[in-house]
């Protein structure tokens, strides 16, 4: 993994790597919101379902939902009107499962509602029962 440039999401990572506890994946339940009150409202959680592989948005952080125009929350990842988002987020999201692993990402003059943004977004697997990815956490901060 590249290295993570913003301070909150290299302790998002910290986080993340702290609460897997010798497991290759930390789980949903691992995490306190106590915990993660620095990244309140920049937090995505994606629930994973298989066959076919798809993400439903469990929770769209209120900052997130401000800066790009839109609340996911509730929705599925074909809600999201960027197309050319949505492809990369979908290829993003299959890339941490297969390697499961996490990723971070730099993305320049994204194309939102309210315009184009820069930002970091940080990917990270999770696990219910330590072998099937059923849960992504994506923390994103704007530049």
């Amino acid at each position: 993994m590249k290295a993570i440039r913003s301070p909150d999401l290299r302790r998002l990572h910290e986080h993340w790597e702290a609460r897997r506890d010798g497991r290759e994946v930390p789980s949903r339940a691992d995490f306190d919101v106590l915990d993660l009150k620095f990244m309140i409202g920049k937090i995505v959680l994606f629930d994973v379902a298989y066959d076919p592989l798809r993400y439903h948005c469990r929770l769209h952080g209120t900052s997130i939902g401000r800066r790009v125009g839109w609340e996911m929350t509730g929705k599925s990842m074909d809600d999201i009107p960027s197309p050319s988002l949505r492809a990369k987020m979908h290829a993003d999201f299959a890339r941490v499962i297969e390697q499961r692993k996490p990723t971070v990402e730099t993305r320049e003059r994204e194309l939102t509602e309210n315009g184009t943004v820069d930002c970091e977004v940080l990917i990270l697997p999770l696990s219910n029962d330590g072998t099937i990815i059923d849960m992504l956490m994506i923390g994103m901060v704007f530049q």
